[in-house]
């Protein structure tokens, strides 16, 4: 039996790597972000702790005192108050005015040092969901047509470019057009604003993973909301990272995409 720490932000994501942990027979302490977390995770921890985003040291501690050696995060905790919300313990402090970039990247990157100068080691996100995790190839019934995958190719090569810069993970494109950029509103809500634009015609929902050498954190998800999402607004394929990807609730999701009519692929992820 192997013993976590997790991290809990918000949304679906703690809670399905807290169920697969415990199916797979791992213990799980929950350290759980105050201003995002769900109540649901209380339930599914071994024990959980509420500390508020700031509080770093404390983080540490717990982690401590609990032994645990390996940690890892799961949910999200939004961009404006990892900035402007945040009210920084003196060990938060202290790195903040260490950092080069007041970035996602920068921040998560000094929080992982400094848990490794303590003996606990920062893991992937996907570490307790790895049967969620996108494999290669057509994941739903319908295969892509000619007109779809030129579609992708050509949003995966604007995605991509676009992924070192912490804007978003997603582009709608119709008709070989990028019509649509993800930034801090969400994919559906960018899906919504590109069908405003697209007029009726197809749209393309390509989503990539940061190119980095890890999955610490901003993992690309799917999940229940983003099919419904892509029939409302005309979207007919869905583009992910394979192997970089997490497909929450994955056998009801690809249903729905199978009902809906929508092709489900996974590309390999560019270096």
């Amino acid at each position: 039996m192997t013993r976590y720490g997790l991290i809990a932000g918000n949304g679906r994501f703690p809670i399905l790597a807290l169920e697969t942990a415990r199916k797979m027979g791992h213990e799980v302490v929950v350290i759980a972000i105050q201003e995002e977390a769900s109540k649901e995770v209380e339930a599914l921890a071994v024990r959980c702790h509420w500390v508020s985003i700031g509080q770093l040291g404390r983080l540490i501690e717990i982690l401590k005192q609990e032994g645990i050696t390996e940690v890892v995060m799961a949910g999200q905790v939004k961009h404006a108050k990892l900035f402007s919300g945040i009210v920084p313990d003196w060990r938060l402090i202290k790195l903040l005015a260490s950092l080069p970039q007041r970035n996602t990247e920068a921040l998560i990157g000094g929080i992982a040092a400094v848990l490794e100068s303590e003996g606990i080691h920062l893991a992937d996100s996907t570490a307790l969901l790895k049967p969620l995790v996108a494999r290669q190839g057509s994941l739903a019934r319908r295969k892509p047509t000619k007109d779809e995958l030129t579609d992708v190719e050509y949003g995966r090569r604007v995605a991509n470019a676009l992924a070192g810069f912490d804007i978003g993970q997603s582009v709608a494109v119709c008709e070989g057009a990028c019509v649509a950029v993800e930034a801090m509103e969400g994919t559906d809500a960018m899906l919504r604003r590109a069908a405003g634009l697209a007029n009726g015609r197809p749209l393309r929902l390509v989503k990539v993973g940061r190119r980095r050498a890890h999955l610490l954190f901003d993992v690309p998800v799917v999940g229940l909301d983003t099919i419904p999402v892509m029939v409302e607004t005309g979207a007919t394929i869905l583009a992910v990272d394979a192997g970089r990807t997490l497909l929450l609730d994955r056998e009801e999701m690809l249903r729905q995409a199978d009902a809906a009519g929508i092709a489900v692929v996974g590309f390999p992820p560019e270096d």
